[in-house]
């Protein structure tokens, strides 16, 4: 009897990384880490280099930096001649954190995200209704029009009306503006955990994910610490935490003054923080205390999220510490702002930020 007899798949050998792709993740961690400073990067790398032989005989670190600067990853362009990231460098930033957080999305469809609403959307659907003014030509069902004509009318002398047309419905798909709040304030770096760092990879990660595949969405970035201030996504492997208290108020006042301007009806605010409001602002002067919850800054934060509720822009928290008198306030907050509240660890947390986005997506907020 003819046939195939198989033996046993033995898979080639996958092709080993270059001696600069290896370096290069390793410099990428680095230098966000370091908030951008090329020189400190390097000279933690020249460290791990002595301890762990990262490097080989035959490529050291001198050619990875001349590597660096051939591939426009870094320059030595300053006007004192300090190497400065190049846009390259900014770039794949974003796209690194992008796979580390957001890996699934390799597996989900192409596209932008879907409402349960229908409308006219440009994703046809199985379902038909009546021609409406404004439907277009190609929207139309020619086949269930004919079909419609005939019953209507008969065969001998065949015409069709605006009552036999039907349209194919389209899948509605919404529009997002989203603010996302990331915390300076000193608490971010204390007690020797590293807490900006993995809230800047989410920032990235998500600006990233929104630029390509949401591009009709809109990302606006702001940080908050004695005061707020909005900044770029390029400016987010540098983002540093400053000897800041934590002006809540000031970054959810900042957050409504954008999404006043933008004309998405789905408005939504992500907040990153790892600690109670600590301070606010009368006319020019700043009321502080770090000591537990003040009443005066607490009633002016659970205000606000009061109104954002009541123009229906949720507030989603994602809270990364675990003290109960901080789980107590952000319970308090989300109840007064109907909106989400998550506890997390700093591994979990782009995890979070993405199934919330997503989940915030599927429906009209």
């Amino acid at each position: 009897m003819l046939g195939y007899r198989f033996s046993k798949y033995t898979p080639p050998p996958q092709d080993q990384k270059s001696d600069f792709d290896r370096l290069l993740k390793i410099f990428m961690q680095l230098v966000l880490i370091t908030s951008g400073n090329v020189s400190e990067a390097l000279q933690w790398m020249t460290e791990v280099d002595r301890q762990h032989k990262i490097t080989t005989p035959t490529y050291g670190m001198g050619d990875f930096i001349e590597d660096l600067k051939k591939k426009g990853y870094i320059s030595d362009d300053g006007p004192n001649g300090e190497l400065k990231l190049k846009a390259r460098s900014e770039q794949n930033l974003r796209q690194s954190a992008l796979e580390e957080i957001f890996g699934k999305l390799k597996k989900s469809r192409g596209g932008e995200h879907k409402t349960p609403h229908n409308g006219r959307g440009d994703e046809p659907t199985t379902d038909r209704r009546d021609y409406e003014f404004g439907d277009t030509m190609e929207q139309i069902s020619m086949t269930d029009s004919l079909r419609n004509a005939q019953i209507n009318h008969g065969f001998e002398e065949f015409f069709m009306t605006e009552d036999d047309l039907e349209v194919v419905e389209n899948e509605f798909k919404s529009q997002t503006s989203t603010v996302l709040m990331i915390d300076i304030s000193h608490s971010m770096i204390l007690y020797g955990e590293d807490r900006i760092t993995p809230a800047k990879k989410v920032a990235m990660a998500l600006a990233e994910l929104i630029t390509k595949k949401y591009p009709k969405d809109t990302l606006d970035i702001l940080v908050f610490g004695d005061d707020a201030w909005q900044i770029e996504i390029k400016d987010l492997p540098y983002l540093q935490v400053g000897p800041f208290h934590t002006n809540t108020v000031a970054g959810l006042e900042l957050a409504m003054d954008i999404l006043r301007k933008r004309k998405n009806a789905n408005k939504q605010i992500f907040m990153i923080t790892d600690g109670k409001p600590t301070c606010i602002k009368q006319g020019i002067q700043y009321y502080k205390n770090s000591f537990g919850l003040d009443h005066k800054i607490l009633n002016r934060t659970l205000n606000l999220a009061d109104q954002l509720r009541k123009i229906k822009i949720p507030v989603t928290t994602f809270m990364i510490a675990t003290d109960p008198y901080l789980k107590a306030f952000v319970r308090e907050f989300t109840k007064a702002n109907n909106g989400n509240a998550y506890y997390s660890n700093l591994e979990g947390l782009g995890n979070l930020v993405f199934e919330d986005f997503k989940r915030n997506r599927r429906k009209t907020l």
